[in-house]
């Protein structure tokens, strides 16, 4: 039976899937037969047909007629804003045509500015290289400054900066020309301003301060220190003034706060010269013991003796290079090397040198009694070049004195009456300055008158440039570093003695400018 009616269902099936190959007709679809639509209608009710009123005919009509003219109005409405857009596209553009330009032109500006600015930086730069290695050469020496030739004639003297109560016996500057060191033989040591000489005066400490700074009791005769001074120096940074004199010992102040500082005793004689290393603390100092001691103010401490001269050191003077130049009384100089520990000699003519200055490294002046100016070289034992009677005295050069005046209408600083003094005394060069790296040079001595000269090649020697007069014995000279004035240390009698007087001379510092072509 199972059997049997499993093959009925599958005839059955295939009698369905036969119909449904069958094709699709509309006539066959009861949707469309008239009497499922009585039906429908009779479940549902009769619904009302909906007619379209003549107006939606007119509406989509009039909406199609709508959408047309929009459209219209669109276009039109494009075609107003491209013409505005346009208007504003070319006012843009053109904007951006003339800001482009602009741009161009400021980028052209700039870089020929920077080429400019480089080209004026390396001008610049240049004469800056040009400077610098002008001026080193001029500190080493290689290369002399010629100012000599461009200074005009004197038209007027000296004139009184500073007063001193006794005879001046050291003048020094400071390293900007602003500032000026003076002492005299009662002890009075000032500092002055070179433009207004406004003054402001050394204060000794008592003799338990200068103990505890380091000085020792007096020796010989002596009962108390002695506040003689003999010599000044100024350190290059302007921190410290070196002072020696008779009581042996080399005093250190301190130049803001003009207190001492330290004293370093030593010296079995007189400190009779000082001078400081350029660019260094490096003190040396001379003495009536005939030696040269080295010291360093910075550390406050002694160096090393230098041994050498058989007679008294007066004068000693140093540059950049650790040389240092001095001369004594035994007619010698000596030229020391302070690193290699040696030194050379050179034997004078006179029977005492009195005064010695570098020109630079290798060339040097010197002064003697005898009133000659020597000019040295380095490579040569003897003076290259002598002057004799660079100072002659009033009475033997024959130089007209009336009522205090001179032939040539400069008034002196005081009367002298070169009758009552000895011509030779009067005569002997007593100071010599160079201005630093230049041709230019004076001396001073006791017969009225400071000389200006020329330094020359070495074939030509020194020339005489100018007279400035100025009574009385000129202990210490020192020109400003640019040569625009000369400062002399003037004195009614010599630097180191008494053998000379001239009682109306005024004791102080004098200056002199000198003018430039």
């Amino acid at each position: 039976m199972k059997a049997k009616n499993l093959k009925k269902k599958k005839a059955s099936a295939q009698n369905t899937q036969k119909k449904g190959r069958k094709r699709f007709s509309v006539e066959n679809d009861p949707f469309f037969d008239e009497d499922n639509d009585i039906k429908r209608r009779r479940m549902f009710g009769d619904d009302e047909d909906i007619e379209s009123s003549d107006d939606s005919e007119d509406i989509y009509g009039s909406d199609d007629e709508g959408v047309d003219r929009n459209v219209g109005r669109g276009e039109e409405e494009e075609e107003e804003e491209t013409a505005a857009e346009k208007r504003k596209r070319v006012a843009e553009a053109y904007l951006r045509s003339v800001r482009e330009l602009k741009r161009k032109d400021e980028e052209e500006r700039e870089s020929e500015d920077e080429y400019d600015r480089q080209e004026r930086e390396a001008m610049r730069d240049s004469r800056v290289a040009d400077m610098l290695q002008q001026e080193q050469m001029e500190e080493s020496g290689r290369v002399r400054r010629a100012i000599a030739s461009r200074i005009q004639k004197p038209t007027e003297g000296f004139h009184l900066l500073v007063k001193h109560r006794q005879s001046v016996t050291a003048v020094t500057l400071s390293e900007d020309d602003l500032k000026g060191f003076s002492s005299s033989k009662d002890g009075t040591i000032v500092s002055w301003d070179v433009d207004s000489g406004k003054t402001e005066k050394y204060k000794w400490p008592t003799d338990e301060a200068l103990k505890s700074h380091g000085a020792k009791d007096p020796q010989g005769r002596a009962t108390k220190h002695s506040k003689h001074v003999l010599a000044l120096a100024v350190s290059s940074d302007g921190r410290y003034l070196a002072s020696g004199g008779l009581d042996r010992h080399v005093h250190l102040w301190d130049v803001r706060t003009r207190q001492h500082i330290k004293a370093f005793p030593g010296h079995k004689g007189p400190v009779s010269c000082l001078t400081f290393r350029q660019g260094s603390c490096e003190l040396f100092s001379g003495s009536f013991d005939r030696s040269i001691k080295i010291w360093n103010v910075e550390d406050r401490a002694y160096v090393n003796t230098l041994f050498g001269h058989q007679s008294e050191v007066l004068t000693i003077d140093s540059l950049r290079k650790e040389r240092v130049l001095s001369v004594g009384r035994d007619r010698t100089m000596h030229l020391w090397k302070v690193p290699e520990e040696s030194q050379l000699i050179f034997r004078a003519p006179a029977t005492s040198l009195e005064c010695c200055c570098f020109i630079n490294n290798d060339e040097f002046l010197s002064g003697s009694d005898d009133g000659s100016i020597e000019h040295w070289n380095v490579l040569r034992k003897k003076p290259v070049h002598i002057i004799k009677n660079a100072h002659a005295s009033l009475q033997s050069a024959g130089i007209e004195q009336i009522n205090g005046a001179l032939s040539n209408g400069h008034m002196e600083n005081g009367t002298l009456n070169p009758q009552s003094h000895s011509s030779s005394a009067l005569s002997w060069v007593s100071a010599l300055t160079v201005c630093r790296n230049s041709d230019l040079a004076a001396s001073g001595a006791g017969n009225g008158s400071v000389r200006l000269w020329t330094i020359e090649n070495e074939s030509k020697g020194i020339r005489p440039l100018f007279e400035l007069p100025v009574a009385g014995f000129i202990n210490s000279l020192v020109f400003s570093k640019s040569g625009q004035f000369l400062v002399a240390g003037v004195g009614q009698e010599p630097r180191l003695g008494r053998w000379g007087r001239i009682a109306d001379v005024r004791n102080g510092v004098v200056v002199h400018p000198l003018k430039f072509s």
